[in-house]
């Protein structure tokens, strides 16, 4: 079973700006701080609200509850921490290396780990599940190893405190940490953090691809998605009203990917189709979808980088409304949406999402839209019903095939499995096992039901595989392709007898269906 690690999302702590609007540099004085001291991390400091993070560097959700915890641990008790680097902008002072240090103590200060009055300033009600139980668990293990901030300045308004906790308190309030400064203007002040950020903990994949090609429209178009149009806002150079219309397309795109929230185990068939909205992992399936949905016949672009630069918004704007109509055929009750059910198509056996079955999914259906291909959607709605059962009895091995995949391959396998499960199903031929992993290229290398001994108690696996199979046996189907609906997400109300022929609103004459089936299937 794999264990997800919760992070702590402290990214209010320290606000953002861009380093292109802040040109300027101050000159190196002899009056620079040294230290940062406990009382600079109050509201009421001097320095607080100057502390600016680059608009570049990495969110402030890398650590776990326990490392939190053990920063405030080891500042609380005197322990050694390195010191932060800042660099002076004619307006800011910017934070190059210490974010996540400087964040934990504030948050410790504000009683925020995410959840808190600076958290709901930044992410308004798009605070999720997820998030708000890593702050709930950071608070106790906090309170529980160090006491919470509140409890230390109560502490010291204690006349008579016993000498010991007297020493404790006299610490904390006399505790700095030590500043370094780059020097230079803003290109030197970008290198550094590059240099840092290659020692240490390194940045990853996804966070060196957002920031090097942080002006591009996929990563901004990425971003606004991610916050529903909430938190930093990484477009706020353009216009208002490109602002606008970026976060209005983006909180679309959410709403039809990312809700509502999955649990787990799962007690519900209204699962998010892009999987679990944590930051990491939801912005490489953004990057990957939103580059699906904006390839050409070519398959350009192939990579975010060969997309220009979006200087005014304009490009942003086309990629979410591309993406948009990507979502919009999967999802939703547009007309042309096939209202495909996510247990279906992107949850595996254990009610894991697949990003795989999602990207592949999504790369079938793009190709054929970009390629304006609308027999493909008539074919497919003619055999939906036999492929979803085919695809519920062969879930096993399809996954199988899934692991043994390159990663790099498998949107394009997957997309090349689907259109030729599909043809085979419509040729009355189902495929066998053997044509599906010879199709899969990976012959040989399939191994299936290599299932770990079951423990005593169910685990959420376990309740989520049982729960999956028992909701999908009392499913409602569609009333013309006899598919799954997915009810929550996508449904549209049918005139058995249409209105054109005589038929009524009674309820004797409706029936449920597919978007796309009642718009198009029926015509």
């Amino acid at each position: 079973m794999i264990v997800r690690r919760r992070l702590v999302n402290l990214d209010a702590m320290i606000a953002r700006a861009d380093f292109a609007i802040q040109q300027d540099h101050i000159s190196p004085t002899t009056d620079r701080i040294e230290r940062l001291s406990i009382g600079d991390f109050r509201r009421d400091s001097l320095i607080l609200p100057n502390l600016r993070k680059p608009d570049f560097q990495r969110e402030t959700n890398h650590w776990t509850p326990e490392q939190v915890a053990t920063l405030i641990s080891c500042f609380v008790t005197g322990e050694l921490i390195p010191s932060v680097i800042l660099w002076q902008s004619s307006a800011f002072i910017f934070v190059i290396d210490g974010g996540h240090r400087l964040s934990a103590i504030r948050a410790w200060i504000e009683n925020d780990y995410g959840d808190g009055t600076l958290s709901l300033q930044l992410f308004g009600t798009e605070i999720s599940k997820e998030q708000k139980k890593s702050a709930a668990e950071t608070r106790r293990i906090v309170e529980e190893q160090t006491g919470s901030w509140q409890d230390w300045q109560a502490k010291n308004q204690v006349a008579n405190l016993p000498e010991d906790e007297r020493k404790r308190v006299n610490l904390l309030m006399a505790r700095a940490l030590s500043v370094q400064w780059v020097n230079g203007d803003a290109e030197k002040a970008e290198s550094s953090f590059y240099r840092i950020n290659t020692q240490g903990t390194p940045l990853d994949d996804i966070e060196e691809l957002l920031i090097r090609n942080r002006k591009k429209p996929v990563p901004v178009a990425a971003r606004s998605i991610l916050r529903a149009g909430m938190g930093h806002k990484y477009w706020s150079r353009y216009s208002p009203t490109a602002c606008q219309e970026i976060e209005k397309r983006a909180r679309e795109v959410y709403r039809l990917l990312f809700a509502p929230e999955a649990d787990a185990p799962i007690r519900t068939l209204d699962l998010p189709l892009g999987g679990n909205a944590g930051v990491r992992s939801a912005l490489q399936i953004l990057i990957d979808f939103i580059l699906i949905a904006n390839r050409n016949q070519h398959g350009e672009p192939s990579n975010v980088s060969e997309v220009a630069d979006d200087n005014d918004g304009a490009a942003t704007i086309k990629v979410l409304a591309n993406t948009l109509v990507l979502s919009q055929r999967i999802t939703g009750n547009d007309h042309g949406s096939l209202g495909l059910h996510p247990a279906i198509y992107f949850y595996g056996p254990a009610g894991r999402h697949s990003q795989a079955l999602f990207m592949g999914v999504s790369t079938l259906i793009a190709s054929k839209l970009v390629n304006n291909d609308k027999q493909f959607f008539k074919r497919f709605t003619n055999v939906r019903a036999r492929l979803e059962e085919w695809l519920l009895f062969k879930r096993t091995l399809v996954f199988a095939i899934v692991q043994q995949t390159r990663s790099g391959k498998r949107p394009a396998t997957i997309s090349a499995l689907f259109q030729f499960v599909i043809d085979a199903l419509e040729s009355g031929s189902p495929p066998t096992d053997a044509q599906l992993v010879e199709k899969a290229g990976v012959s040989g290398a399939v191994i299936v039901g290599s299932e770990t001994m079951p423990g005593k108690n169910f685990s959420d696996d376990t309740k989520s595989d049982v729960f999956l199979k028992k909701a999908l046996e009392a499913a409602l189907r569609c009333s013309i392709c006899g598919a799954y609906l997915s009810v929550e997400k996508s449904v549209s109300y049918d005139h058995v007898l249409g209105k054109k022929d005589g038929g009524n609103g009674a309820a004797g004459n409706c029936d449920l269906t597919h978007p796309y089936c009642n718009n198009s299937m029926k015509q």
